[in-house]
Order: structure tokens, then C-alpha cells, then sequence
């Protein structure tokens, strides 16, 4: 999990391609992302690690890998049970409450990096692309800022309200969505 999120917080500004490039170095220099080993880590050693050529240096990113690891820690340690689990759990049909426990608790997991790290997981969620952002704007289900509470509610009761109607999940939802407007728009032909 812990993996997942790091990822998407490097792709977060970087091109793609670099990251994935650099991931099995992120992976050795992180000890795979076990937990416990990074909570070990002295301030000291990720200063090291943050200068290392063979990972993107980035010291404000590479900060939170320990914090994320943290978040993680104290969700099973108060919950007795795996982070996975706590995910896992969680309902689809207030995927707002979960990136907003991850926007609070851990460190840049908010915007779309959580919901993206989420989905990765395997995690059902939408994603407010641009495209889907306008699709929700045409359709009037918001009009102020899109990560205000009011526009999350009513984008979740929109989506729960189109998951119970049609069976399909968020993922799928989020997807027609946004390959049926804007810049993705995918235009088929009339046999």
C-alpha cells in the first residue's frame, strides 16, 4: 500500500515514465516498503536517500514515504487490523470519506493522488478528471469549487445514484464518463 502511494505522489509532477524507470531503485532504497524499517529511518537517512541520483531527488517527496508509512502504522495499530483491510472495508458509497481520511492523515494524498493510488489498489473509485469534472458541471450536478464538501457530496450521491441504477462500478462509471465527453471523447460510428 504503501508502494502505491509513493508511486502516484512521484507521478504527481513527473513524467510517468521516469518513476517507472527509477521504481525498482525506489524499491531497494525503501526496503521494499516495509513499514517498520522506514519508521526506523533517522531524518538523517532520508536526507541521504532524497540525494541519491538512482531515485528521483525530490526531499519534500521522499519525506513522505516515512509520514504515509506512519498514517498506515497507526490505522492498524488503533484498529487491530491491516491497512488493506481498512481499505477494503470502507464503502464505495463514500469514497469521498476515505480520500478525505487520506487528504487529513497522511501527506499529499489529496486531489486525484489518492483516488488514483486508491484505484491502483484495486480500490472501486471515480476520478474527478477534467473530463469528468465538465461532464458533472454540464450536467449541473455541481457549480462551485470542485473539491468543496458541497460538490464531494453531491458528486458521490451522483455516482452511488448511477451505481444503483445501472450495476456497473464506480471505476466503470467514472470511465464512461469521461471517454463520453470532453478531451476523451470516443465517437462511434452508426453501423
Amino acid at each position: 500500500i504503501l508502494s502505491a502511494f509513493t508511486k502516484q505522489i512521484f507521478k504527481s509532477g513527473f513524467v510517468w515514465r521516469v518513476v517507472e524507470n527509477k521504481w525498482p531503485d525506489f524499491e531497494e532504497s525503501f526496503f521494499n516498503f516495509d513499514i517498520e524499517k522506514i519508521l526506523m529511518m533517522p531524518e538523517e537517512m532520508l536526507e541521504r536517500k532524497a540525494a541519491d541520483p538512482k531515485i528521483i531527488r525530490n526531499y519534500n517527496k521522499v519525506k513522505t514515504i516515512k509520514a504515509n508509512a506512519q498514517m498506515i502504522f497507526e490505522q492498524q495499530t488503533e484498529n487491530n487490523t491491516s491497512f488493506a483491510q481498512f481499505i477494503t472495508d470502507w464503502p464505495s458509497t463514500d469514497i469521498i470519506g476515505l480520500w478525505a481520511f487520506l487528504k487529513k492523515n497522511g501527506q499529499r494524498l489529496g486531489g486525484n493522488t489518492g483516488p488514483y493510488a486508491l484505484r491502483l489498489l484495486g480500490k472501486d473509485t471515480f476520478i474527478l478528471s477534467t473530463d469528468v469534472e465538465a461532464y458533472l458541471r454540464a450536467q449541473k450536478i455541481i457549480d462551485g469549487g470542485l473539491q468543496s464538501k458541497k460538490s464531494l457530496t453531491a458528486i458521490q450521491a451522483y455516482f452511488n445514484q448511477l451505481q444503483q441504477e445501472s450495476g456497473y462500478s464506480l471505476t466503470q462509471l467514472s470511465r464512461l464518463i469521461a471517454f463520453a465527453s470532453g478531451d476523451n471523447y470516443v465517437q462511434v460510428e452508426q453501423a
